[in-house]
């Protein structure tokens, strides 16, 4: 774990080693969440860039007219 300073702005620096392991580029966008007081940042990824990572996901869509009670 490595720890950070947040700046007057309100700004962070991400650790080298850490935007190494994450494949961080200069001017990459991040998604933020907030699980209560735990934040978290994620590289947001060009959805060309996803092709593939779901294999075995299930993509036939049942589309027969059910009866609503």
């Amino acid at each position: 774990m490595k720890n950070v300073t947040v700046s007057p702005k309100f700004q962070i620096v991400i650790p080298k080693e850490v935007r190494q392991q994450a494949g961080i580029r200069p001017g990459q966008k991040m998604t933020v969440f907030q699980i209560g007081d735990i934040i978290e940042l994620a590289p947001v990824k060009d959805v060309k860039t996803l092709r593939g990572s779901l294999a075995g996901l299930r993509t036939e869509v049942d589309r027969t007219e059910r009866s609503v009670p």
